[in-house]
């Protein structure tokens, strides 16, 4: 299937700069903290917590490094599709007439999950390696349902705005 959609840059406002500088210093504090802090680590860390936030899988420190890579893939990968909207997946037919607010609208939305992303795996990051220190299972039974939470309130907050700018019944 031919997408038809019109090809358009979505320009920047302050909102958007906003959240790809937050990703950009997430990322340098998480790279940061694992090069100052790798020496500290004992030869184990945690590597898995189960769902009440306890470590259940211990693995080589070097795992450590993981964290960061992979977040800096994502928001990578997510900077990346955010310079074509056109592609993104959409519940309405795009035209020039609606192009440029669904664009908006996505890329923003795009723009956020990685910020909440990136937080996340930012707080992992940090977790994981103070365990060895603190002594306790620092995810704790709440992590689950707030990264759920935080997770899931920009997915409604998209969805209600989304109808909102095509005009769809509620």
């Amino acid at each position: 299937m031919k997408n038809n959609r019109p090809v358009l840059k979505v320009p920047y406002e302050t909102i958007d700069l906003i959240l790809d500088v937050l990703c950009i210093t997430l990322l340098v504090i998480m790279w940061g903290y694992v090069i100052t802090t790798y020496g500290e680590l004992p030869d184990e860390i945690p590597t898995h917590f189960n769902g009440k936030g306890e470590v259940d899988g211990h693995g080589k420190k070097t795992f450590i490094w993981s964290l960061p890579a992979i977040s800096t893939f994502t928001f990578l990968l997510m900077f990346v599709l955010n310079k074509f909207p056109h592609l993104h997946n959409y519940m309405t037919n795009i035209t020039e007439d609606n192009a440029l607010k669904n664009y908006k609208l996505s890329t923003r939305f795009v723009r956020f999950i990685n910020a909440v992303v990136l937080l996340i795996f930012a707080y992992i990051t940090y977790t994981v390696s103070r365990t060895h220190v603190d002594g306790v299972d620092p995810l704790g039974v709440w992590f689950v349902p707030i990264t759920l939470l935080v997770v899931f309130i920009p997915i409604i907050i998209y969805f209600i705005e989304f109808r909102k700018i095509n005009k769809q019944p509620a």
